[in-house]
């Protein structure tokens, strides 16, 4: 019984951690969104994030759906349903179709959007491996 708990704590704690990845994504974000030097005061710090600023203007619930996503792609990898990750794909792309593509030539949000989707799930798939190898070596 103890065995089952604890198994079952590991795979919740994953699905925590892979979910909450907020701040990870935006570092990579940011870190995609900077010119490569250091700003030389906050006024600077501020131009170089304006991509990344508009990008979050003009698709509004990205946090959520990023959050949303890295917990079904957690869910599916975990319980072994690769296909899953591709129907979470096509349903989060298929719902910012129109605001990708309504966009702006001179805007990244596209752009931003695919990195943003692949770090969520390098971040969540890193998250359901360490679950899944602790609840194998158990």
């Amino acid at each position: 019984m103890v065995d089952l708990v604890l198994k079952a704590l590991i795979v919740v704690v994953g699905a925590v951690l892979a979910t909450w990845g907020n701040p990870v994504i935006r570092l990579v974000l940011r870190r995609i969104d900077a010119t490569g030097r250091e700003p030389a005061d906050e006024v600077q710090l501020a131009r170089e994030n304006l991509g990344l600023v508009q990008a979050q203007k003009e698709l509004p619930g990205g946090r959520w759906v990023g959050m949303l996503e890295r917990l079904a792609v957690y869910a599916c990898i975990v319980a072994g349903f690769p296909a899953g990750i591709a129907m979470v794909l096509a349903v989060k792309g298929l719902g910012r179709y129109a605001e990708l593509a309504m966009s702006e030539p001179e805007s990244r949000k596209g752009e931003l959007f695919i990195i943003g989707s692949f770090a969520s799930l390098l971040w969540a798939g890193l998250w359901a491996g360490a679950a899944y190898w602790g609840v194998r070596a158990w």
